[in-house]
């Protein structure tokens, strides 16, 4: 694999974006340009905790895939160094829940990136950063 994508923003919706884990997940890509991605996914009751939440696992999940997909849209491949993420509040059974991912700062071999997770009428789930590597 190459380094440096002639289309980063195909490669980071059909590669990356439909990674094994994604789909196997159903986490979809709803939306990627150049440095941005939004990513979705409806909780179905295997996603749910003991209390009948959203696992962490999976709000973390899609919040990884848009960070995955927005760090690789920018031309040269990535990986995660880091994600930090703060969970917020509950996503429901059957609730589609979405994540963005923006860059904050963006170096030649890392970048800074802001994270959220939104749910029903916008309602914060979780928030977070994540660092890349850019080979």
């Amino acid at each position: 694999m190459a380094d440096l994508i002639n289309d980063p923003v195909g490669y980071a919706r059909d590669v990356v974006g439909k990674d094994p884990m994604a789909q196997f997940l159903g986490i979809e890509v709803e939306e990627v340009s150049n440095g941005y991605a939004r990513c979705s996914i409806t909780i179905k009751p295997e996603y749910l905790n003991a209390v009948e939440r959203a696992h962490g696992a999976i709000i973390y999940a899609v919040m990884d895939q848009a960070f995955a997909v927005a760090s690789n849209s920018t031309g040269n491949v990535a990986v995660s160094l880091s994600v930090t993420v703060n969970y917020i509040s509950a996503a429901l059974d059957g609730e589609k829940i979405f994540a963005e991912a923006v860059p904050v700062s963006a170096g030649k071999k890392v970048s800074f990136w802001k994270l959220e997770v939104r749910g029903l009428e916008d309602k914060i789930i979780a928030s977070g950063e994540g660092v890349a590597y850019h080979k």
